[in-house]
């Protein structure tokens, strides 16, 4: 069984972009930014934009969303 931690860091190194959103549906995540200051206090270099959403109110909101940059 994977931790969150192997979770986020494999769908990231997937190429994959990762938010609070779908870091609940698609890996049960909760505490998506807590496992992203892991990741990053290991020394992953993880980025970070703001992305602006609809919830489920149709009201507009701002998300954080990770993602690595594909290595060389």
């Amino acid at each position: 069984m994977m931790t969150q931690h192997e979770r986020v860091l494999d769908y990231l190194t997937g190429g994959k972009k990762l938010t609070c959103l779908n870091a609940f549906a698609e890996l049960g995540i909760t505490q998506v930014a807590s496992r992203i200051l892991e990741l990053k206090r290991e020394g992953y270099m993880i980025l970070k934009n703001n992305i602006k959403v609809s919830n489920r109110y149709g009201e507009t909101v701002t998300v954080a969303e990770y993602y690595m940059e594909e290595q060389q």
